[in-house]
């Protein structure tokens, strides 16, 4: 059993993590927000700028380069985007029974209230600068899906917060048959089930660009980009970083057994069969990869790995041919 190093404020330090990082996001290094140059008029109603440098950083007094990762807080997930690759940077979530409108102890989502997935439609993020922001055009004969970092089954809760899924600055290009719409599916289903065996459950979707070796013995990142003129970057690969919590013992209900697990995708069709142990990574791989600080070292050595507390397996359904054909998807069981 892990020990009482502040386990049970997992879930604090999840959210801390993710709030971390947006405060990051608009904040210099050292803390200092970075003032903006400001227009004022003369007396001959001429305009100029007026070049106030921020303390000690004279080299910025026309302007802060960047990088911007704008912080988007949603109804059901929290994110922030890259402006350079036109898609997240990452996006996290918490599901739980009540959030997908499964608590046997409080109100199933009234269908009057909740999403409807057939309601909602993709559009352009309007809160991103316009030079930055990545277009419904982009995608336009692409080959590729406009694939949800959110998915929208997990934002059932109202119409809003499904809409909000739908928002290209949710998305990311995403290969269709064999992934976005087959084993991607899978695996955020998986990730939904989880809330079956788990009181609390942590989403992390993070767009990856891994390097491949050359024949020349050389590593290389090689990646696509669509759009006329091109514009949005397409991932190598996908990772899913979950961490989920459940009292350790009834007996005492506000210490949590903490369950980590990282799973990286290729951008890639992948065979239905593909077990998803096969795609296990270790969460400090994916966190030098993608740049980011996802759990404390004391959660990370704390927890036990989410393949030894439940079952880490998919159940293929096709979703997609399901949709087509007007099928109702029957409800599974939770892994365990």
């Amino acid at each position: 059993m892990p020990s009482s190093i502040a386990i049970h404020a997992a879930i604090f330090t999840a959210g801390a993590v993710v709030g971390g990082g947006i405060a990051a996001a608009v904040a210099n290094r050292k803390g200092r927000p970075i003032q903006p140059l400001s227009v004022q008029t003369t007396d001959k109603g001429n305009q100029a700028v007026a070049l106030t440098a921020p303390a000690g950083l004279p080299v910025l007094k026309y302007g802060n380069p960047g990088p911007i990762a704008d912080p988007l807080v949603r109804k059901a997930y929290v994110a922030a985007y890259d402006r350079r690759l036109r898609h997240p940077a990452w996006t996290a979530e918490h599901l739980s029974l009540a959030s997908l409108g499964k608590s046997a102890l409080s109100n199933s989502l009234d269908p009057s209230e909740s999403g409807d997935r057939t309601k909602s439609s993709f559009s352009e993020d309007l809160s991103i600068p316009a030079a930055f922001r990545a277009r419904l055009q982009d995608y336009f004969r692409s080959g590729y899906d406009r694939g949800h970092m959110v998915p929208a089954a997990d934002a059932k809760s109202s119409q809003e917060a499904m809409n909000e899924t739908f928002l290209l600055s949710n998305i990311a290009p995403q290969v269709g048959d064999g992934f976005n719409r087959h084993y991607w599916a899978y695996l955020e289903d998986w990730c939904r089930r989880l809330t079956g065996t788990f009181q609390d459950v942590y989403v992390f979707t993070i767009p990856l660009y891994l390097p491949k070796l050359g024949p020349d013995g050389k590593w290389r990142v090689i990646h696509e980009v669509i759009g006329n003129p091109p514009n949005v970057a397409v991932p190598t690969h996908f990772a899913k970083v979950v961490l989920a919590t459940r009292p350790s013992t009834p007996s005492t209900p506000h210490l949590s057994e903490v369950s980590t697990g990282a799973f990286v995708l290729p951008n890639s069709s992948i065979p239905d069969e593909a077990p998803l142990e096969s795609f296990v990574t270790p969460v400090e791989a994916v966190e030098r990869a993608a740049g980011l600080t996802l759990f404390s070292d004391e959660i990370k050595e704390a927890a036990k790995h989410i393949c030894k507390t439940t079952k880490c397996q998919v159940i293929v359904r096709r979703f997609d041919d399901a949709r087509k054909n007007g099928r109702q998807v029957k409800a599974i069981t939770a892994p365990k």
